[in-house]
């Protein structure tokens, strides 16, 4: 089978992440998450909290004004401009592109599809579920009441889409973005994982 680069866009419940760990071990290639917010901090000398979605809590740009976050000293560098989103963005874009040309991997979320939009060996997938799917999953990873972890799929989602369409342009749900949208909450994670086995190996005998 050719080797491909897999980029992940998923709801948050949809599964989207440990399928893609699945791909990963299945195909034995490295697999890329939070890794990529690690590398890019490193990389920048920004505090990796502010590549995150804490970005999504209301009361951090009153944190950051105070140059700190709980316990940790962020690092601004005394440059405004560190805390630009499309400053953030490029430091994560640059370490994406070099993990792409080190060889097939399985990368989730960050827009990921479309900062490698140039490359041919890239393909693109959306995991989505209903919201009782998604919500079932959500209760499993989170000891918050029903209605909490209703709050936080909302937000998570909004919080992707709206930073899907700032840096890309693009609507995050419009399956025209990528090769495959697949439902988990239909297929499970086995069947999304055997549907994106299966294209990959449908594509590589007609680009061979």
């Amino acid at each position: 089978m050719k080797p491909y680069i897999i980029t992940i866009e998923r709801q948050y419940g949809s599964g989207g992440k440990t399928v893609g760990k699945m791909l990963a071990q299945k195909l034995n290639i490295p697999f890329y998450n939070r890794e990529i917010v690690a590398m890019a901090s490193e990389e920048s000398g920004i505090n990796p909290v502010l590549f995150s979605d804490e970005r999504l809590k209301p009361d951090l740009m009153t944190r950051l004004r105070n140059c700190r976050v709980g316990d940790v000293t962020i690092q601004t560098g005394g440059n405004k401009k560190y805390l630009d989103d499309a400053k953030l963005f490029e430091y994560q874009s640059r370490v994406i592109r070099q993990l792409a040309d080190q060889g097939s991997c399985v990368i989730v979320g960050r827009c990921a599809d479309y900062v490698l939009r140039e490359r041919n060996d890239v393909i693109r997938v959306f995991v989505h579920a209903d919201d009782a799917f998604c919500l079932e999953q959500a209760l499993l990873k989170n000891s918050m009441s029903v209605e909490e972890v209703k709050k936080k799929i909302e937000e998570v989602d909004q919080y992707h889409a709206k930073y899907y369409k700032y840096h890309t342009g693009k609507d995050w749900y419009d399956a025209r973005n990528y090769d495959l949208s697949l439902n988990s909450g239909v297929l499970g994670f086995e069947g999304v994982l055997e549907e994106i086995l299966q294209y990959m190996e449908v594509r590589s005998h007609i680009e061979n």
